[in-house]
Formats: C-alpha cells, structure tokens, sequence
C-alpha cells in the first residue's frame, strides 16, 4: 500500500464515519479534506505510516482529536493491506501494514520511473555543483570523495551498493522477490551493547544510532529495515512537496538507513548459506532503495553510478 493509496483508504473511513454520524458534528464530504498527508512515523510511534488527520477533523466535529482517532482506527483496521493501526500523541494514527501491503509497497517502489532511468554519465564536477546548488554544501568538502567527508558521495555509494547487491544475487543464482516476505524468518536487531556502527562515516565500535521504528515479529527486513522503508515511502512526498534542500537531505536519511538494514540483515547469504526468502525478501527492499535513489539524484541532476 502506498502512501497514496493509504490516503484515498483513509478518506473513504473518514466519509463512511461522516455518513454514519460518528465524527459528531461533520455533515458531508464538503468539510473533509481532499488529500490526507500520509508521513513516514515519527518518533513518537511505531508504523509504517503517521496520518494526522484527526487533528483537521476535530473541530468541524466537535471531537477532540484522539475521539477522532478513535473512529478512524476502528474503520482502518478492518482495510486490505493494514495490519494495525496505534494511537499516538493525543491523535495521530501509526499505520503498521500486514505482509501483504508491505510487499506491494516494496514491489511499487522498485518500478523504474522516468526519472530513476537517468543514465548515470555525470561527471563528479558536475554533480559536486549540482549538489553543492541544492543544499548549499561546499564545493570543496565535497570533492573529497569518501562517505564521511561528502553527504554527495555517501549517497551515490549507497546506489552503488544497492545494484552490485543485485548483481551479486544474480551471480548467486537467486533474484528479489517481495512477496517472499510472509515466508522469511524475522530478522532481530542483536542487543544494544553488542552493536556496532557499520555505517559509512561512522566510527568502527561504536554505538549505532536507534531506529525510528520498533521491531516486529515478523518482519525480514528488521526494525532498521522498516525503518528503512518508511523513508522509501515518503520519498516521493517530499520530493512534490520540499525545496531541493530538503530532498537531498532526505536522501542522505535513506542512504543511512539502507547502510544499516544491509548491515543488520543482510540481503545476501553469507559462507555456506542458502539463498532463501529472507534474502529474496530482503533484496528487493534493496533494489527498491536503488530505484528510489536514482530517482532522487536525478530529480537534483546528479547522476547515480552503478560501480564506484
């Protein structure tokens, strides 16, 4: 489910409530809103998504915003693609999707738009200033090519990480399947005190810093995966919606956060493991996280090599 199809979902709750005299004062569509903002969670919550609706609905309804919130679980739980719905903050909804929504979110993330097709001829000059003209970093720190002195280079490695994941599996024998996932074995984070930073600019032996999204059971990508895919669902919120400034910078969040999935839970066997669905499952997270990536480089006129 996408965070689209997420917002018409929560619209038609919102209406079918109005229609059934649950949201108090509320007479007709005419007094809700046309498009719901549908985030990835804050830290105040877990989910996949974070809508605050509740809190527009809540005067026109009379309602205090939790009320409202209230409803609209009630109705949200019972949708195809949703797995949960949680209160948080006096009113927003924290969406968790079942197996199902997930591996349509990451199979619809993973097709190649126009703009992920940009081919990946820049030269470093030109991309240093096309980034260096969005974020207003410098030129000169930029040039240095390593992920901890450029947040341009941490990126574009992360691309190129994404891909030679690919083409690994396929040398492996095995391809990205997201509907793998309700047939993978979760993935746990190990104890706090025994993990590390693997992250690209980031010390060896020290602390990683916690994800924004809380384990689950049953997820193969793991809390830092999840974590991972509620950045790859909003990607495309914040490009229509911030200044080239606040994309690259969203940008830099995704990159860091698909260090720390392919760390934690990586989509490749290691020694003499076996290919299975926790690793078909898990790559395609990461070809979608390639896909995303291309097309937000591309988007700023940087390119997205495929070998660094």
């Amino acid at each position: 489910m996408t965070p689209a199809q997420l917002s018409r979902t929560v619209l038609r709750a919102a209406r079918s409530a109005v229609a059934d005299g649950e949201l108090g004062r509320t007479r007709g569509s005419v007094e809700l809103p046309q498009r719901v903002t549908v985030e990835s969670p804050p830290r105040r919550g877990g989910g996949d998504y974070a809508v605050s609706v509740a809190f527009r609905l809540a005067g026109p309804a009379g309602m205090t915003p939790y009320d409202v919130a209230r409803v609209l679980r009630d109705r949200l739980v019972a949708q195809d693609g949703v797995g949960g719905v949680e209160i948080a903050g006096g009113g927003f909804l924290n969406v968790t999707l079942d197996d199902r929504g997930r591996a349509d979110l990451v199979a619809e993330l993973s097709r190649e738009d126009e703009a992920s097709r940009f081919a990946a001829a820049g030269t470093p000059a030109a991309d240093i200033a096309h980034w260096s003209a969005a974020t207003g970093d410098a030129p000169a720190a930029l040039t240095v090519r390593t992920a901890q002195a450029s947040p341009l280079f941490r990126v574009q490695y992360a691309h190129a990480r994404a891909r030679a994941l690919s083409r690994n599996a396929r040398d492996l024998g095995f391809r990205a399947e997201p509907y793998a996932q309700p047939y993978a074995p979760p993935c746990t984070e190990p104890p706090a005190a025994t993990r590390t930073a693997t992250r690209p600019g980031t010390a060896a032996g020290t602390e990683a810093p916690p994800s924004a999204a809380p384990a689950r059971t049953r997820s193969p990508y793991g809390p830092r995966g999840d974590a991972l895919l509620a950045l790859l669902a909003d990607h495309r919120r914040v490009s229509e919606e911030s200044g080239p400034s606040r994309h690259a910078r969203h940008l830099l969040a995704v990159s860091d956060a698909f260090f720390d999935f392919q760390e934690q839970c990586p989509p490749l066997p290691s020694g003499d493991e076996k290919p299975g669905a926790a690793h078909r499952a898990r790559l395609a997270l990461a070809e979608a996280t390639g896909t995303v990536l291309a097309g937000g480089l591309a988007l700023l006129g940087v390119s997205a090599p495929v070998h660094i």
